[in-house]
């Protein structure tokens, strides 16, 4: 389900106005639950159509929280996860934020994994002066709107407009492309704006994006559209999406004769590209991403992973993971359980260790400095071709 920004802020300032007589007993003391325990609310994707994303990023923030607890926890309190299921709906993402904060008193909210979800759930969790870390959404508008950074809403992810600049530089540097096509899911913001920004940085470049189109999500035929791409006899094919989609994109893409390079970004980093799309197919694709599992720096939590698991992490678990740690270390600095206190210490964060590599936080905007990296599937593997620092 997909809201506007005036929808998503009415739907905050509703639950925020039917919180007013329940939070403010639970929101800045400590009478409710265990002393001996911080809660931490999980607000995730657990059903619906991107409850892989939801249920992995899950995962990885449980891992981490385990291996804090049994570390001895945090200033002698055990840390708790009370999760809800958001369904994949923005509404219902307000919904379960409301009762993670009035009725289960959590300190910190991590999650929701997609964009619009965590968009409606910030006028909450900011009304009543709870952070958020927002593990997975990568719009700008997650954490700053209007210029303004929003004081309550952080992320342990990098954002659009560096995943967009990466990969527009990596097709004009290293590909030498001149020409584009972008590709872009019509029915999510992620996508549309990566979308925006590798036109923008290509076109700075000196490139030329020759043909733009759009799908929508769950569509199965992309035959008809990829036609078209293909008259456009493009250099590269920029497709910023999500797995599930891409999986059929690069499928079809290929069996019609499309051999260019296909590019995209993190929603591709999922083992269920290659079941879909196939192996070699996948060949001479690239995408952006925050970590390879090649890296012998995170390589520790991969390990750790796996065993607790019984399956290598994708992405979005290595993401709820660094979300753990940076809440623990916010915790641990703060001293204290006090919300604000907490906020204070997450804009903070400076040279951090955590699953993926190392995370200073932008006390201006709210979001995470750390590296991309960028993929190659080839021949059934990924080889990592490149780390890149923001400019």
């Amino acid at each position: 389900m997909f809201f506007t920004k005036k929808s998503l802020r009415l739907l905050g300032v509703l639950a925020g106005a039917a919180l007013a007589g329940t939070v403010l007993a639970g929101c800045g003391g400590q009478q409710a639950g265990s002393s001996d325990t911080i809660k931490i609310g999980a607000n995730f994707e657990m059903t619906g159509n991107v409850a892989n994303y939801g249920q992995a990023t899950l995962d990885g923030l449980n891992l981490a929280i385990e291996e804090i607890n049994a570390a001895g926890g945090i200033n002698g309190k055990k840390l708790e996860v009370i999760s809800a299921d958001n369904k994949s709906e923005a509404a219902e993402a307000v919904n379960a934020a409301t009762k993670l904060i009035s009725d289960d008193n959590v300190k910190v909210i991590v999650g929701p994994a997609v964009t619009a979800n965590v968009i409606a759930e910030s006028q909450v969790a900011t009304d009543a002066k709870i952070p958020v870390i927002a593990p997975d959404a990568t719009s700008p508008d997650v954490t700053v709107e209007n210029g303004q950074v929003k004081p309550f809403i952080f992320r342990s992810c990098f954002i659009d407009p560096q995943q967009g600049s990466v990969m527009a530089k990596f097709a004009s540097e290293n590909l030498k492309a001149k020409t584009a096509v972008v590709y872009v899911d019509n029915s999510s913001d992620y996508s549309k704006s990566l979308g925006k920004v590798f036109k923008e940085q290509f076109e700075k470049a000196g490139g030329q994006v020759v043909m733009e189109q759009a799908f929508l999500a769950k569509d199965q035929d992309f035959k008809a559209t990829l036609t078209s791409i293909k008259t456009a006899n493009a250099d590269v094919l920029f497709v910023p999406a999500y797995y599930e989609e891409v999986g059929k994109i690069v499928k079809q893409a290929r069996e019609l004769g499309i051999t260019s390079p296909i590019l995209g970004t993190d929603g591709w980093d999922d083992s269920k590209v290659a079941d879909i799309a196939g192996t070699e197919a996948l060949n001479n694709t690239y995408f952006s991403t925050h970590y390879s599992d090649k890296d012998e720096s995170v390589k520790p939590f991969i390990d750790a992973f796996t065993k607790k698991y019984g399956h290598a992490p994708n992405v979005f678990a290595a993401l709820g993971y660094d979300a753990g740690k940076m809440l623990a270390e916010a915790i641990k600095n703060a001293n204290s359980d006090d919300p604000e206190k907490i906020r204070d210490a997450i804009e903070g964060i400076k040279d951090l260790k955590v699953g993926t590599g190392i995370i200073t936080m932008d006390a201006k905007t709210h979001n995470p400095i750390k590296q991309a990296v960028i993929l190659q599937n080839k021949d059934g593997d990924r080889v990592m071709i490149a780390k890149i620092m923001p400019e």
